[in-house]
């Protein structure tokens, strides 16, 4: 992911930071606990293509 992209992306939902995961290959934003999947290096940020995180799981 691109330094530069990663620094513009921002949560649709709530406008905050996201954190890549290269290992997942998602974003994920700390403040909505949403992930959004990273297809074909490009980041699908559509609330409803984002996954909720579990209670358990680490930003």
């Amino acid at each position: 992911m691109d330094k530069a992209l990663l620094d513009i992306l921002a949560c649709p939902n709530c406008k905050g930071s996201l954190i890549y995961r290269k290992s997942e290959q998602e974003l994920v934003c700390p403040i909505c606990r949403l992930a959004y999947p990273i297809r074909d290096d490009i980041p699908v940020m559509l609330t409803d293509e984002a996954r909720e995180l579990g209670s358990s799981e680490d930003i």
